[in-house]
């Protein structure tokens, strides 16, 4: 990995992929007694920012690799972004879902034209079913975070970054990012150690599933105990990426750690502030950006989804209450 890919990626998604705002609200800022800057991924087409890392694999695959297809195994938004970049380019598109992913990304997914199939995740193998089809259809796998090509997708939300923080005065400051398996997060960090290394990665993850915060504070890489048992469905995954975790190993900050409670109360807080609508996954990094102590008078945080259905949101509304 270096920087020129993630160059080169944003140069093939140039009018494809939105440039998303940096959002501040004086408001947020007195509440959390520090100024908090927020790169609103939610806005994203797809509504996350994963339509960067589905847009970077899909145009950087072979014409004929694009005409046999792609499959891609998510709960959600890595679904949306692969399917999108997909249908765009003409490629046929398998997503593997769990049965229990929220409603509103299995039909957001089925909208963009791919072929969902539905798996049990306690019970059946995803990674049998996906070579399965994978090898009657000579589609191509597009990993959700271990793919030099999703790794350079994401990383150029880090190229908007370094330039709107410079922007605004911005030179140095810790960058919360939600972490999954670390696509984004390793992403974000290799284009700001280019463009603006007074700018500093740090992971955000929910409580029970800090995988990559145990990580990182120990050196090698550590599993989750559980798969399931947060509201923080879209960045629950087993174990660090095999290629991101030395990238943040070299490049990021200490690990933050964010209880449910807080990813709902920062959905509220976004809302209210800055008007935007995050899933909890997608709250966990300006959770940390608001409520973390011991932190500098700058902040920013990277909104990374907003696809979340009513339900949930109107459970973080009632949990303002």
């Amino acid at each position: 990995m270096n920087p020129a890919m993630i160059e080169a990626a944003a140069v093939r998604m140039a009018g494809h992929v939105r440039q998303t705002p940096l959002l501040n609200a004086p408001l947020l800022d007195r509440m959390a007694g520090r100024r908090v800057f927020v790169k609103a991924e939610c806005l994203q087409v797809t509504g996350s920012f994963k339509a960067r890392g589905g847009w970077s694999a899909v145009s950087a695959l072979s014409p004929d690799a694009r005409a046999r297809g792609v499959i891609a195994f998510s709960s959600g938004n890595h679904a949306q972004g692969v399917a999108y970049a997909a249908a765009a380019h003409g490629a046929p598109c398998v997503i593997l879902m769990p049965s229990d992913a929220p409603a509103v990304k299995i039909s957001n997914t089925r909208a963009y034209g791919a072929e969902v199939v539905l798996y049990d995740r306690a019970t059946e193998d995803r990674d049998a079913i996906g070579a399965r089809l994978s090898e009657a259809r000579g589609l191509t796998l597009v990993k959700p975070y271990d793919d030099p090509q999703v790794i350079a997708g994401q990383g150029t939300v880090g190229l908007e970054l370094a330039r709107q923080a410079a922007e605004v005065g911005i030179t140095h400051a810790p960058v919360f990012v939600c972490c999954g398996g670390g696509g984004l997060a390793s992403g974000i960090a290799l284009a700001l150690q280019a463009q603006a290394q007074g700018l500093q990665v740090r992971t955000a993850e929910p409580e029970g599933f800090d995988d990559m915060a145990r990580s990182l504070a120990s050196g090698t890489r550590q599993r989750n105990p559980a798969l399931s048992g947060s509201i923080c469905d879209a960045i629950l995954t087993p174990v660090p990426g095999e290629l991101t975790f030395p990238i943040l190993t070299r490049l990021a900050g200490p690990g933050a750690v964010v209880s449910d409670a807080h990813a709902l109360r920062a959905m509220v807080l976004a809302f209210t502030h800055l008007r935007i609508v995050l899933e909890p996954g997608g709250a966990v990094a300006l959770a940390a950006a608001i409520f973390g102590e011991g932190l500098p008078d700058t902040v920013i945080a990277v909104a990374t989804g907003g696809n979340v259905d009513p339900v949930t949101f109107a459970t973080a509304l009632d949990h303002s209450a």
